[in-house]
Formats: C-alpha cells, sequence, structure tokens
C-alpha cells in the first residue's frame, strides 16, 4: 500500500518537531533564564544581603537564608535566628567582583566576602556566607547550611 511520503523522511521530521516542542516544554517549566539573567539575579540578593547586614536588619538576613541554612544557624547556636546573625561575624562589605552560576547554585565573590547561593521557588536564597578560600581546600564560611 503506497501512502504518498517518502520513507524516513516524515519520520525524521516529527521527531525534531517533538524534540524541540519537549525542549520548548523543559524550558518553560523550568523558568529557564539566560545566563546574564541569573548572574544578575544572585549579584543582586548577595547586595540585598549586604545591605541589611549594615544596616543590621537581622529579619532581613534571616529571610535571605536558604532554610537548611537557618536550621543549621540555630541549631549551631541554639537560638532564634535574628539572634544568632546577630552574633555572627560577617564581613561587612559591598561590590560585586564576580558572580559565577553553574545551574542552580551561584558563587558571588564580594569586595571582603564570597556568598554562596541556590535557588528556591521564590528565588536565590544565601546557603553559606562569610566564606574565605582557602588552597587546596573547601571554603571556611562563617554561615553554612547543613
Amino acid at each position: 500500500m503506497r501512502t504518498g511520503r517518502q520513507p524516513g523522511r516524515p519520520a525524521v521530521a516529527r521527531r525534531w518537531t517533538q524534540v524541540l516542542g519537549a525542549a520548548l516544554v523543559l524550558a518553560t517549566a523550568c523558568g529557564c533564564a539566560s545566563l546574564s539573567s541569573r548572574q544578575d539575579a544572585a549579584a543582586a540578593t548577595a547586595l540585598r544581603f549586604e545591605g541589611a547586614l549594615a544596616g543590621q536588619d537581622n529579619a532581613a538576613l534571616c529571610a535571605a537564608l536558604a532554610p537548611g541554612t537557618r536550621q543549621e544557624l540555630e541549631d549551631t547556636a541554639k537560638s532564634d535566628c535574628a539572634q544568632a546573625i546577630a552574633s555572627s561575624d560577617l564581613p561587612k562589605t559591598s561590590g560585586v567582583r564576580r558572580v559565577d552560576v553553574y545551574g542552580r547554585q551561584a558563587r558571588v565573590v564580594l569586595d571582603g566576602d564570597t556568598l554562596f547561593l541556590s535557588t528556591f521557588s521564590d528565588g536565590w536564597k544565601i546557603t553559606a556566607a562569610g566564606c574565605e578560600p582557602r588552597p587546596r581546600r573547601p571554603y571556611n564560611c562563617e554561615i553554612k547550611g547543613g
């Protein structure tokens, strides 16, 4: 029985259409944004965190922390987040020097501090702060999640 189609060609075209359609759905579903917009959003979160630190706005600092980081801070200090963050030794700094985004994770290097962030349903959150690099070893962070 002859259908008038060339063998193989329509199947390839249909397959590419399915692949491209799936990619479009995936990109839309995950809310993927361009690298530069994700870098900008991570940098803005870091600067808001630093602004809250400079203004001693402990509620804003706690709100900026990832849930696991906030819990780890409270557990370690044996107090609520606002009290624990007030007694932390976070450096006051400003000015973004570098932003690296890797999927859902980011590192924001500021003048005098490095912050690590992760994306959540409500945006970027701080997973570690007050971080200092150590040669050939992981960063040493004042505040970090478990």
